[in-house]
């Protein structure tokens, strides 16, 4: 995902599907967090999204985080199906 033009992932919506899961991910080890917190500890302002993005799921693997299959299923064949994920 990292390699794939910025544009086309907005365009394909995948970056927002894997942000979903991420963000839901963070609130599963911390329930009740808001959005905005998981975005602070992300530090999504940063330039580079997606490497934020995937940087957070290890760290979340590592709590024990809890990820929705059928998302990231959904994440993984668009992003087949699109020519992000070989």
């Amino acid at each position: 995902m990292a390699a794939q033009g910025f544009d086309d992932l907005l365009a394909t919506g995948l970056l927002k599907d894997v942000e979903e899961i991420v963000v839901r991910g963070y609130q599963s080890v911390h329930p009740g967090a808001s959005r905005p917190a998981a975005y602070r500890w992300l530090r999504y302002e940063d330039p580079d999204p997606v490497a934020r993005l995937a940087e957070g799921v290890d760290k979340l693997r590592k709590r024990g985080a809890k990820f929705d299959a059928d998302a990231v299923d959904k994440a993984c064949a668009k992003a087949s199906k699109g020519g992000i994920l070989n």
